[in-house]
């Protein structure tokens, strides 16, 4: 399984349930790697996407405790071992988990590959990435050049689990 996350130089990813900041060139990132891909989240994430419908183009899993949370074009599990089940159907390469948080620290144990936008700039935030550079079990595999938007500079950062 994947992981896709922009996050800011301290790993903060979001605040009051929304992106820090939208970067055209790591939306369209996003797409690309998910397109026709399983996208995994929590329940306020695909709440805060616009009218809170699924993401188009791709199958979209929804983990949430509450039992009786249903949305069109979504499977809805209830459990870590529910989604587990649920995405042995799927190439686990085609599998990308995309937050919030909560659900980011849940999956992070089962995912192999981690791509993530890292922001030069520190947010104010409410919702945190585990930091991957602490972990000696992920390592760096591939990096962009620094990019830039207005001011902002930012690079698609390749991690992978060492095996």
């Amino acid at each position: 399984m994947n992981i896709i996350v922009a996050a800011d130089k301290n790993w903060a990813i979001g605040k009051d349930n929304k992106l820090l900041v939208s970067i055209p060139a790591d939306m369209k990132m996003f797409r690309q790697e998910t397109t026709g891909k399983v996208v995994v989240m929590g329940r306020k994430t695909l709440e805060s996407f616009p009218n809170g419908l699924p993401l188009k183009n791709r199958t979209n899993i929804v983990l949430t405790g509450n039992k009786n949370y249903k949305v069109k074009d979504a499977i809805i599990v209830h459990t870590i071992e529910e989604l587990l089940e649920e995405i042995k159907k799927y190439p686990s390469e085609e599998v990308y988990c995309i937050g919030g948080d909560s659900v980011y620290k849940q999956l992070l144990p089962y995912c192999d590959i981690a791509h993530v936008t890292k922001i030069d700039f520190g947010y104010e935030a409410d919702s945190y990435f585990p930091n991957l550079d602490e972990m000696p079990e992920w390592e760096i595999t591939a990096e962009s050049d620094e990019q830039t938007y207005f001011d902002l500079e930012y690079s698609f950062v390749k991690y992978e689990r060492v095996k």
